[in-house]
């Protein structure tokens, strides 16, 4: 592999990592599952990198790679995530240790947002990062006014799941 392109996406995970961080949260519900779904989706990523053309922010591309993965594998594995062995590359990449304890307030926010279906996390989580509902479509692949329309069915959904 080329080293300069092998720097640039170490660079760019080392700098969008919590992207990744924040999809996992979402995903998984132990640190080891967190882990091992962060790792997967550092696989992909790396994998797709070289066709990566910068028709969007990087940002947004690695959020669709992240949640796809993560999808992905959570309906295939039935809540169980399993991640694939992968020798063939190792990346030294700090890690920063994931704090949750900043969290600690919204645990009853993923708690409801865990009982949605894995498109409405996605969106939910997008809407969670400030992302507004042209980087939702284009990340998700659905149009703009179907963003709209979910999002306000899921807040409806929220609230009944927080308030029963």
């Amino acid at each position: 592999m080329d080293k300069e392109l092998e720097h640039s996406f170490v660079t760019q995970l080392e700098h969008n990592q919590n992207i990744v961080h924040k999809v996992c949260r979402i995903y998984t519900n132990d640190q080891d599952s967190h882990n091992d779904l962060f790792q997967e989706i550092t696989i992909q990523l790396w994998k797709a990198y070289p066709k990566f053309r910068g028709d969007s922010k990087l940002s947004t591309w690695m959020y669709r790679v992240a949640l796809n993965t993560a999808i992905t594998l959570y309906r295939k594995s039935k809540r169980r995530i399993n991640t694939q062995n992968y020798d063939s590359v190792v990346f030294k990449i700090k890690t920063n240790d994931y704090d949750d304890t900043e969290e600690q307030q919204l645990k009853l926010m993923y708690k409801a947002i865990k009982q949605l279906n894995d498109i409405e996390k996605a969106l939910v989580f997008l809407y969670l990062e400030d992302k507004n509902y042209t980087e939702i479509s284009e990340t998700l692949g659905i149009s703009e006014v179907n963003a709209r329309v979910k999002m306000n069915r899921i807040k409806t959904k929220l609230r009944t799941i927080l308030n029963p």
